[in-house]
């Protein structure tokens, strides 16, 4: 009984953590089947999930600092659209005030909703990390992995080598979570293959909801390629390392203040 009590607090949090990730896809999946006059769907996209941001602020469902985070994110998500949009690795078709070189401005809460969701489950599971590589290893090996994401149109894709620096530079770090009165813990690795899955079945509900099409989508939809799981995987890393370590950043800046 106690295991079930666990799982369904567990289950709980994890659910009101994807509370704009679930914003998103819920819009994505209304917006296919309703119109708003005189507003183009991308827009009225965008603006809804603003009205959102702004009411999770409000009601508390997520911090000032949480919020810097997603903006962050957002930021990094649109100028990786933008690149990929013009390199043809998909595109959006439908109409937008709101778009920029062909991306609607919303796209980038796609990235964003990844963000949220670590800041949210980090804050409600009481999580925290043993084996931390620490500031140089952790951005050296982000970064190259952000970079990847554009010089494999033009230079050799490293993602597998880099996926594999991944096992090795976190092989010691493992999440500590707690639920209740309960703590437990799982490989940093382990942690990203699986929230990289999950994106990665998100991403099929938003290409099925035209969210944006690859190129084999076009005529119909198709299931996401499953190499884009390793994509998602590697996406999740660098959210997971900024996120973590501006939380360090905050922790010992409290520790130093007091």
């Amino acid at each position: 009984m106690r295991a079930v009590i666990q799982l369904l607090h567990f289950g709980y949090h994890q659910a009101m953590s994807c509370i704009f990730p679930v914003a998103i896809f819920g819009t994505l999946a209304v917006s296919t089947v309703i119109d708003i006059p005189f507003l183009h769907r991308y827009d009225a996209i965008l603006f809804f999930l603003l009205g959102v941001q702004y009411l999770m602020y409000r009601s508390g469902l997520e911090t000032l600092d949480e919020i810097k985070v997603i903006c962050l994110f957002h930021v990094i998500g649109l100028a990786l659209e933008l690149y990929k949009v013009h390199m043809g690795s998909w595109a959006y078709p439908d109409p937008g005030i709101t778009k920029l070189f062909g991306v609607p401005l919303y796209s980038g809460f796609m990235y964003a909703s990844v963000a949220s969701f670590m800041c949210q489950i980090w804050r409600r599971l009481r999580m925290d990390m043993t084996g931390w590589p620490g500031l140089t290893p952790s951005m050296l090996l982000g970064g190259a992995i952000y970079l990847n994401f554009f010089t494999h149109h033009f230079i050799p894709d490293f993602r597998w080598w880099l996926t594999g620096l991944v096992f090795i530079v976190f092989w010691k770090t493992w999440i500590i979570y707690r639920v209740r009165d309960a703590t437990y813990r799982m490989p940093l690795s382990i942690a990203f293959i699986i929230v990289g899955f999950f994106i990665w079945l998100a991403e099929n509900i938003a290409t099925f909801f035209n969210a944006w099409k690859y190129p084999d989508q076009h005529d119909t939809w198709r299931l996401v390629s499953f190499s884009k799981i390793s994509s998602w995987f590697l996406l999740v890393i660098i959210s997971v390392i900024i996120v973590a370590q501006l939380k360090y950043v905050k922790a010992n800046r409290r520790k130093n203040a007091g």
